[in-house]
Order: C-alpha cells, then sequence, then structure tokens
C-alpha cells in the first residue's frame, strides 16, 4: 500500500511539507509506504477546458508536472493534497495542478481514500482547506477522517513542530488513511471491493 502525498507549496521544506512529513512518519509506523512529490516553482498552466484529456487520455500540456505526477497517481493507493493559504485559498499553481489532474486523472482515483491539508501563519484555513476537499468529494473518493480541521499554523516548518493540536491532527489522518487503506484491502476480491457505479447525469440550469 502506498500514499502519494502532493506539496503544494513554492517552498520544498516548508510548513506543507512539515504537515506531510508527520502523516508519512505516521503511516510508515503502520506499515504503510508513502511518497511525497512537490509541485516545484515553475509555471503551471492552468486548465483550459479544451476537452483534449476527454479524447486522448492526457493533458494538452506536457511541459510541467502534472504529467509525472499523474503517472504516479496511476498506481497510488491513497492521496493526500497539501497546500499553504494564499489570500485566504490554496496556492495558485495547486489548483492550476488540481484541476488538471482531476480531469486527466480523476479515474485512478475514484473510490480511494484521500485528505487535504492546509498551512497557515493565521488565518484563511478553512476556506483553502473547503476548495481542496471539494475535489475528493466530486470525484468519488472517500474523505480521511480526523480530529479537526486538517491544518498546521505557523511561519516555519519549526513553528509547525511546537502546533500540538496541529501536529495531532496530522498524525490522526495518517493514523486513519492506514486504518482505511487495509479495510479497503481486506475487501479485495469480495462485492464489498467498491461500490455499485451510479451513472452520472449531467445537466444545466436551463434544461
Amino acid at each position: 500500500m502506498k500514499v502519494l502525498m502532493i506539496n503544494g507549496s513554492p517552498h520544498e521544506k516548508g510548513c506543507t511539507n512539515a504537515a506531510l512529513e508527520i502523516i508519512a512518519k505516521e503511516l510508515a509506523e503502520q506499515g504503510v509506504e508513502s511518497e511525497t512529490v512537490w509541485i516545484g516553482t515553475g509555471a503551471v498552466h492552468s486548465c483550459t477546458g479544451c476537452g483534449f484529456c476527454r479524447t486522448k487520455g492526457r493533458c494538452v500540456f506536457s511541459d510541467d508536472v502534472l504529467t509525472s505526477i499523474g503517472e504516479k497517481v496511476k498506481t497510488a493507493d491513497g492521496y493526500v493534497f497539501g497546500s499553504p493559504v494564499h489570500y485566504a485559498s490554496p496556492a495558485g499553481s495547486m489548483i492550476a495542478l488540481m484541476d488538471r489532474l482531476f480531469w486527466c486523472y480523476g479515474s485512478y482515483m475514484k473510490y480511494k481514500p484521500a485528505a487535504s491539508v492546509v498551512s497557515a501563519r493565521r488565518a484563511g484555513t478553512t476556506a483553502s482547506l473547503d476548495a481542496l476537499n471539494k475535489y475528493i468529494s466530486f470525484n468519488s473518493m472517500i474523505q480521511v477522517p480526523a480530529t479537526y480541521w486538517n491544518m498546521v499554523h505557523g511561519s516555519s516548518a519549526s513553528d509547525v513542530a511546537q502546533d500540538e493540536e496541529g501536529v495531532s491532527i496530522m498524525r490522526a489522518v495518517g493514523s486513519n488513511m492506514a486504518w482505511l487503506l487495509k479495510l479497503l484491502d481486506s475487501a479485495k476480491g469480495t462485492d464489498l471491493e467498491k461500490p455499485v457505479d451510479v451513472p452520472k447525469a449531467k445537466t444545466s440550469f436551463i434544461r
């Protein structure tokens, strides 16, 4: 079992990574492997709604981090999406990545457990967390529970270590992720492996 964690911060070893490291440690203690990928500081294309991925199975843009992360998505059993708070919302590059990631690779993540985590100096965390959680909800994924909102506070990685409640929440995310993965693994080969897939009806507000 393996969990893919995405660090959506422009700071590779900042507060968001500190939160993900706590989750990774808890996963390891419970026998679950994890890998953290950093989206870097380069430009990340936003989705243009061109529909290319729907016919070709890949994004029309191939010159940023999406393709390499998407290949890792295919083989992961669970996911953690981490982002800092920028102006009371997730980092712009993370949102751009998430839009395209779910369009192009959402089918590989369906019915798998996932969690979002955010970091901030002070505020904007709940709004940012809500934005990331929508991807999980819309894609028929299993949202990993915790003991409070999945957030840490601080201006540096060392600050995060002092956020005792935040640390405990990240540990709970890791522990509950491991639990869900083991439950799902035990259901493989049975009629409980996946729910009955209900086809989606798509309408607009005018018909």
